[in-house]
């Protein structure tokens, strides 16, 4: 059957959500729950730092549709990139809670059928679209109709401040002993670190994913191999392990308030005959209290739907994937809404400060990207904005400010998935701004291929975006490499000017914000260990928070968690560095890797 065209270029995408009706619980069987596996793997400007460029002011709307065989490899360049100039010379809150003991009971199912629906981006709800498993409750998915659009987010605002945030609070001085500027992370008196505890890295058949951290103010907590670990911050004790029955496909960084997060994972392990399962068991975790909330399962007619994102905003889990969507409540598991799958679908969902939808519209080899923000509790649209034709994938990098990543034409030419920002007002859907920022030399990368929201090596904040510049040559040794952090006006699309130096042998990466402040981390040279800067939003001043130590055993343990491949938080004096694969060990040498370590100052 041949899909309807997409609508014209300055139509609206039809339809909306409906929030479903309410449905009495009912009490869930005692039989423990199946097992699961991951998937594995243009004015002019005065001149400024790093790898200056000639920004162009863009237009506040919409791009126009360009000719066909636009953007496609081999085709057209990116008509957004600019003449290369020569070069100079994450993390999302790092607060997770912890999940923690018990299963729930054997999953009840609700039929839910896939509806055809007009073509565009709309987001409306046909008759009961998936069939949702619930493993503490079933309830019934009753559709609702029509659109909604507004022009400011209300009470939503509200909502999705429940969320937690990545920044910190105005501190005071940056004395040491102090707070930094603008930030909540104390200066230590002696920033030197020490390893606190290491997590051996666990024996594997195959390579498996062990993607997930998060940070508590009680434990850090670790995706294993088919389980979830507690440690205690300091000595790496155990405090909790969640046994699953198949290995984590994806966690989301974010979490509420109060501890609260999401995961995807396998139903069973992998085996030679079956290696992948399908990503489709969705679960909620509540990282304080240490438990399994609930764990859910949807399918696409018959057949169990391998999801490929989740994420979480307010009280909201969202998932996404080529066969659709869903969201629900994190604290009962209660369906809020399902996304309807014809013409267009979800791709994916970025969460956070609010909910975005990266809505795949059009055919496969000419698709229309819309991103929208959407309420997380009704998944009405708030605004959105159509990404010209010809852009395959997006990215979400931040949901508040709306910043949105793409390659754009696959011009990047290094396999970052970025070769283009755009800044939109998530409360109008206008471009603000577009920021070209050319693979060869900026060093942030992007999948948003599968994983919409998962971007590192990248900061927003102060209504800018810091990125590091990709390696050059430094000052001193002829040998050592060096970069920069700078920083995009997100009003503009312009370089500020600021500039944060690595230093000669370092390569700098910004982690997250911390209020005003840009937390970044320092890879060491030969000789030396790595290090945690905290750079002033304003005077781009840097003070040094953490030094780990140079011994060489200790050294090459922190190099094996690269900025690139690993996850690395960083909270209170404490880092965290984790590996997102466990190998299976071939070597002597590799079974010593470590799947997580963890560095803390003594001063």
């Amino acid at each position: 059957m041949t899909t309807p065209p997409p609508p014209p270029p300055n139509e609206p995408p039809k339809g909306g959500f409906g929030p479903p009706q309410d449905q009495p619980p009912q009490q869930p069987p005692q039989t423990p729950p199946g097992y699961g596996h991951p998937q594995a793997p243009p004015s002019q400007q005065p001149p400024v730092y790093g790898y200056p460029q000639q920004p162009q002011q863009q237009p506040q709307g919409p791009p126009q549709a360009p000719p066909p065989g636009y953007g496609y490899p081999g085709q057209q360049p990116n008509p957004y990139a600019q003449q290369p100039q020569p070069p100079y010379g994450q993390q999302p809150n790092p607060y997770g809670q912890q999940p923690g003991y018990g299963y729930p009971g054997q999953p009840a199912t609700m039929p839910l059928h896939p509806q055809p629906g007009q073509p565009g981006g709309g987001r409306k709800f046909g008759a009961p679209a998936v069939i949702i498993t619930a493993a503490v409750v079933a309830i019934a998915l009753i559709v609702g109709g029509g659109i909604w659009y507004a022009s400011s987010s209300g009470k939503k605002d509200d909502d999705t401040k429940k969320t937690a945030s990545s920044s910190g609070t105005t501190g005071g001085t940056n004395d040491k002993g102090g707070t930094t500027s603008g930030g909540k992370e104390k200066v230590p008196a002696d920033a030197a670190s020490k390893v606190l505890f290491e997590v051996p890295m666990p024996k594997v058949a195959d390579t498996m994913v062990t993607s997930g951290s998060w940070l508590t103010d009680k434990v850090y907590a670790k995706t294993g191999s088919a389980e979830v670990v507690g440690y205690n911050r300091d000595t790496g004790a155990k405090q909790w392990t969640i046994k699953l029955p198949g290995p984590v496909c994806q966690a989301t960084k974010h979490t509420t308030t109060d501890g609260r997060t999401a995961i995807l994972y396998e139903p069973a392990m992998p085996t030679k005959d079956k290696p992948s399962h399908g990503c489709s068991q969705i679960a909620a975790i509540d990282l304080n209290a240490g438990t399994k909330l609930w764990t859910k399962t949807a399918n696409s007619g018959d057949q169990p739907i391998s999801f490929e994102n989740v994420t979480v905003s307010a009280n909201t889990v969202a998932v996404g994937s080529t066969d659709g969507g869903a969201a629900f409540d994190i604290s009962t598991g209660k369906v809020l809404w399902s996304p309807k799958v014809a013409d267009c679908y979800d791709a994916g969902y970025g969460g956070g400060a609010k909910l975005v939808a990266v809505r795949r519209c059009g055919t496969y080899d000419s698709p229309i990207l819309h991103i929208q923000t959407i309420d997380p509790v009704s998944g009405k649209v708030i605004s959105d904005y159509k990404m010209a034709q010809g852009i395959e994938y997006a990215s979400i990098v931040s949901t508040d400010p709306l910043v949105v990543a793409a390659d754009v034409g696959d011009s990047a030419g290094d396999g970052s998935g970025i070769s283009d920002f755009f800044s939109i007002d998530n409360k109008t859907g206008a471009l603000r701004s577009h920021i070209s920022a050319p693979g060869k030399q900026y060093a942030a990368r992007c999948d948003g291929i599968t994983r919409v929201e998962y971007c590192t090596e990248l900061a927003v904040g102060n209504d800018r975006l810091y990125i590091p510049t990709e390696d050059h040559d430094g000052s001193g040794d002829s040998y050592s490499q060096t970069n920069e952090i700078v920083a995009f006006d997100l009003a503009s699309g312009k370089q500020t000017g600021q500039r944060a130096d690595a230093g000669d042998g370092y390569t700098i990466t910004p982690l997250r914000m911390d209020g005003t402040n840009v937390i970044a981390y320092k890879s060491p040279p030969y000789n030396k260990g790595g290090q945690i800067v905290s750079i002033d939003g304003t005077s781009f001043k840097e003070t040094k928070l953490l030094e780990n130590p140079s011994a060489e055993k200790t050294r090459e343990a922190e190099t094996t968690f690269l900025p690139d491949y690993a996850e690395i938080l960083y909270a209170e004096g404490h880092l965290y560095m984790s590996a997102v694969y466990a190998d299976k060990a071939s070597t002597s040498s590799t079974g010593d890797k470590d799947l997580a370590i963890a560095f803390g100052t003594t001063g």
